[in-house]
């Protein structure tokens, strides 16, 4: 857990890690987005994790775009079933 404390221009690994998904979704100001990718450039563990996580993401999206539509009754099941179990009103 050490190399999570690294710093390398001026971001914690911790820090990078918790900005990844904003950084793959395109979320991030263009300043966060150049220090987060120098960082990634200068830590070889960032760089490593970034890039499995970024495939990872990449696959997903990949397959979920390739699904089939889901059933309304179905989807109406799920929404209902996640609501009840938030305790919300169903």
């Amino acid at each position: 857990m050490a190399d999570l404390d690294r710093e390398v221009a001026g971001l914690r690994c911790r820090e990078v890690l918790g900005r990844l998904s904003e950084y793959l979704d395109g979320e991030l100001h263009p300043s966060q987005r150049a220090r987060l990718e120098a960082h990634v450039r200068g830590c070889d563990w960032c760089e490593r994790f970034g890039g499995e996580f970024g495939a990872i993401v990449a696959s997903l999206r990949r397959e979920l775009a390739s699904s089939a539509p889901l059933d309304a009754a179905l989807a109406d099941r799920l929404r209902n079933r996640l609501r009840a179990s938030r305790g919300e009103a169903v």
